[in-house]
């Protein structure tokens, strides 16, 4: 049977906007390596650099082999289908643009990791966890909460607690898995050398570049409009009973949640740090707004504007304490990514709990369906269903990803392989590991003086 005019037209606007949205999301990338390289000194700037591009390509190869199957297979609720099954594309539910946007989401995953461990890293150790994590790691929690036969999906036929969690774009699936493989792999590590005196207190070690921070910045705010309104991944849906509503309403409204969102937190966090320190900073106010951004990334969907503006204020706070509370312990995060993706997607998870607006949550999950009723914002009169569900979701990664990359790491670090030798990292993994700095005065001071002495002390 032929298929008509009306779902040929149907099927090629979902597929240009979903293509569409996942080269947004790759954009992403360009926004953290940026981030990367301006957060780092510069003896470490090529360094992040080329991890920023392996993430890329061995995490492209290792969800084509394996990831995917593991996300969308459908042998039962806890993992997609059975181990070493080639991700088979396409097929009679996924076609090739839904895949390219699920890729763009696994690596994105380890970027985040790969910001907790810099500039003391061993380049092979980069390789071996990027593999695990986009390969397996990941795509299994994504399966539990965005194929419809996952467990804590809400689109399951058996929902959790008569709701499952959700998580529309991943502050938990994405961004919370990252951050905690990064916080387990920074721990085992330990900090970097001269993060901390001999009695604990922290000593700076600023990045070479706010440029750099300020340009990745708003690459990845761009990249947000790919990753959170991309997420409708079929947007021609029309709505039961309703001549002029379908998803196309909904990616409007995402769009305006994720930049109040955003904003709000990135003005709290620059008048709060300035409360603290007593000067202006850039990089505080571009952390605080990528905080708010993964904070509203789970309930974008179903929130209202409103609802978003309270999300961002409260995720630069949480951004604000637990970045004293790493110093206070002595953890050493370069690009506080544990802190921002992992603090403020869980409370994005929470918040979602709390400000799931009903309408709004059978529109996304349910197709505008009349005489549904679901589970929604505690705060709003939904009940605890919800928020139970997001609560066991927090609990979950956690607990997956702990188990799952804290023996990585482990394992690295007694073979000797995860992190670089003291010397090494005091003169820069750029020219110990990597042939030379990535800027040309530094290249210049080497030839001239034949040491690893950063150019202000040679002329000093």
């Amino acid at each position: 049977m032929g298929v008509s005019w009306e779902e040929s037209v149907t099927y090629s606007i979902n597929a240009i906007y979903l293509l569409f949205s996942a080269y947004l999301v790759f954009v992403m990338q360009i926004g953290f390596a940026m981030i990367c390289a301006g957060s780092v000194r510069a003896k470490n700037a090529m360094n992040i650099m080329l991890t920023n591009v392996v993430d890329a390509v061995v995490g492209s190869i290792s969800f084509y082999l394996f990831g995917f199957a593991f996300a969308y297979g459908t042998s039962n609720p806890f993992i997609g289908t059975h181990l070493f099954a080639l991700s088979h594309i396409p097929n009679a539910t996924y076609d090739y643009a839904f895949f390219l946007y699920q890729w763009a989401f696994a690596i994105a995953v380890t970027g985040i990791t790969s910001g907790s461990i810099a500039e003391r890293t061993q380049f092979s150790a980069y390789l071996v966890f990027s593999f695990f994590l986009s390969g397996f790691v990941y795509p299994v929690v994504a399966h539990w909460l965005w194929s419809s036969s996952g467990w804590l999906s809400p689109t399951s036929t058996h929902l959790l607690l008569g709701s499952g969690a959700i998580d529309f774009a991943g502050s938990g699936v994405v961004h919370l898995v990252g951050a905690v493989a990064g916080l387990w792999g920074s721990i085992i590590e330990g900090p970097r050398t001269g993060r901390f005196d001999s009695s604990g207190r922290p000593m700076p070690l600023r990045g070479h570049s706010a440029t750099l921070v300020v340009l990745g910045t708003f690459l990845l705010w761009f990249g947000w409009f790919g990753f959170n309104p991309g997420s409708f991944d079929k947007i021609l849906v029309a709505y039961p009973g309703t001549s002029d509503q379908g998803n196309w309403t909904s990616v409007g409204r995402t769009a305006v949640t994720t930049i109040l969102a955003g904003s709000t937190a990135g003005i709290t966090t620059l008048f709060g740090r300035r409360l603290l320190v007593g000067h202006w900073d850039a990089m505080d106010v571009c952390n605080g707004l990528l905080g708010g951004f993964v904070a509203i990334t789970s309930g974008c969907s179903v929130v209202e504007p409103w609802a978003a503006i309270i999300c961002g204020f409260v995720s630069a706070w949480v951004l604000i304490g637990l970045n004293i509370v790493a110093l206070k312990l002595n953890y050493d995060d370069p690009l506080e990514a544990a802190q921002l993706h992992g603090g403020c997607g869980t409370w994005g998870l929470l918040f979602t709990g709390l400000f799931a607006k009903e309408e709004f949550v059978i529109q996304v999950y349910n197709s505008g369906e009349i005489g549904v009723s679901r589970p929604y914002g505690v705060l709003l009169g939904g009940g605890w269903g919800l928020f139970g569900a997001q609560v066991i979701e927090i609990l979950t990664i956690f607990g997956w990803v702990s188990v799952t990359m804290g023996p990585i790491f482990y394992a690295l670090h007694k073979l000797e392989i995860l992190r670089i030798p003291v010397n090494e990292e005091v003169a820069g993994i750029d020219i110990s590991c990597h042939g030379g700095y990535a800027y040309a005065q530094e290249n210049y001071h080497l030839r001239l003086y034949g040491d690893y002495m950063p150019i202000q002390h040679a002329l000093s």
